[in-house]
């Protein structure tokens, strides 16, 4: 074909708002007389892992295009957190993937106490509290992202298995901080409140259980030749393309990086914990899956360490500083509704100036000084990291997280075009994306 009967490309925005859109591929499909086939999967639909939206053009059962809409779970959290204070944007924060609370809590905190210049400060047995339950969201995390992936290929024995576990460490989540998820848990300088009694025991048969429930998944999964069938060489994607479009987590390591913040650039103590990064060479969806099995596995004797430090590390779990920490030895009253008599009285009891200080730092908030700063975790999907702007007043003048589902999402279309369309699910199943942190 020379250049001058050649047609140049025809290209669409899709933004989901505009109904027309549909119309418009649709009758562009018909025009080029081509036998092409453009449907929608999603955005409800159950592979998909929440409102995800793919518009896919099929050549049979050949998927030749995947354009990837999203959007539909906005919620406004980085905006709502302008006007909040620092202490009050943990809690919009912890909604956004919902399935790692506490490694969102996280990120934003460490961004927090940056500008504050208190990242010593923070109380050793707070970091080491919050790496145990990072790492326990971690676990819960994974079982989701297995569970799901088995039950999208037909294995619905996995899925109660990985629910099953989930469930167990949700439970000690409550335990802790007396929510199951969005927990509000970590705050800058520190955390709200010391593990309450019987929690290390409870911690301690967790592991137990929690190992027992990985050695099942793997029985299920690891050998399975259906499972080996659906997975191996399929949604593939090398480390160059990995790190062109700048995707994390366990991706970028099943190609063969091994890249973990935890370990290149730790945060929390991390350098003072024995653990080993996961690594696969293959580059397909049986490599994400070993990835995440044996991160669980690292991340219990992660959590074992963490228990044997706290067992000999004492004091407060709340920077001392009376400007910046929020009480952290709250305890319910009798009714269950509000603060302890005790806890009242020693606030009241101490001075007017006191009662005074502690009115203005719950309501109006800690003043941070003006800058900027960046810092990131690794979360179960990859690099999360947050920047936060302060114009030296209580409330952030801005925060944007840097989200790792959102970056992954780029490596669908390498990974599914050209492949079959039963692959779209495994290859969606494999990134395990949350939208809730892809929209914010």
């Amino acid at each position: 074909m020379t250049s001058e009967t050649a047609q140049e490309p025809e290209y669409f925005a899709i933004t989901g708002s505009d109904p027309r859109e549909w119309e418009d591929i649709a009758a562009a499909a018909v025009k080029s007389g081509e036998d092409r086939l453009v449907i929608n999967m999603g955005p409800h639909h159950p592979s998909t892992h929440g409102v995800l939206r793919l518009v896919l053009t099929l050549d049979g059962e050949t998927v030749e295009e995947v354009r990837l809409v999203i959007g539909y779970l906005h919620t406004g959290i980085e905006k709502n957190m302008e006007f909040r204070t620092w202490t009050q944007g943990v809690t919009f924060c912890t909604r956004m993937d919902y399935l790692m609370p506490l490694f969102n809590e996280a990120a934003y905190c460490l961004a927090v106490e940056k500008l504050l210049g208190i990242v010593d400060r923070v109380p050793e047995r707070a970091q080491i509290i919050r790496v145990m339950m990072m790492e326990l969201n971690r676990i819960s995390s994974h079982l989701v992202a297995i569970g799901t992936f088995g039950l999208e290929l037909g294995a619905t024995t996995v899925m109660t298995n990985g629910l099953l576990g989930r469930e167990r460490i949700l439970d000690t989540f409550e335990m802790i901080t007396g929510v199951r998820m969005n927990h509000g848990y970590i705050r800058p300088g520190g955390v709200v409140q010391d593990l309450p009694p019987g929690a290390t025991s409870n911690v301690r048969e967790l592991i137990a259980q929690t190992r027992d429930g990985i050695g099942r998944l793997a029985k299920l999964l690891n050998a399975n030749p259906v499972f080996l069938a659906r997975t191996r060489n399929v949604a593939y994607i090398d480390l160059r393309g990995c790190v062109t479009l700048g995707v994390t987590g366990p991706l970028l390591r099943s190609a063969g990086l091994p890249w973990d913040l935890r370990k290149s650039q730790p945060y929390c103590g991390y350098e003072n914990y024995d653990f080993d990064v996961a690594v696969q060479h293959s580059g397909d969806a049986y490599g994400r899956h070993l990835v995440r099995m044996a991160e669980m596995t690292e991340s219990l004797k992660i959590v074992e360490q963490c228990l044997d430090r706290l067992a000999t590390t004492g004091g407060p779990v709340m920077i001392d500083d009376k400007k910046i920490g929020w009480p952290a030895q709250l305890a319910l009253g009798a009714d269950g509704l509000g603060n302890s008599e005790q806890h009242i009285a020693g606030i009241m009891g101490s001075s007017m100036e006191a009662l005074i200080h502690h009115f203005k730092l719950v309501t109006e908030g800690f003043r941070v000084p003006a800058g900027e700063a960046y810092a990131a975790v690794e979360s179960p999907r990859g690099e999360l990291g947050v920047h936060v702007v302060s114009d030296g007043g209580t409330r952030p003048y801005r925060v944007h997280f840097r989200d790792p589902s959102f970056t992954n999402l780029q490596a669908i279309p390498a990974m599914c075009e050209g492949g079959q369309l039963g692959d779209v699910i495994v290859a969606v199943a494999s990134l395990d994306p949350l939208m809730g942190g892809v929209d914010r």
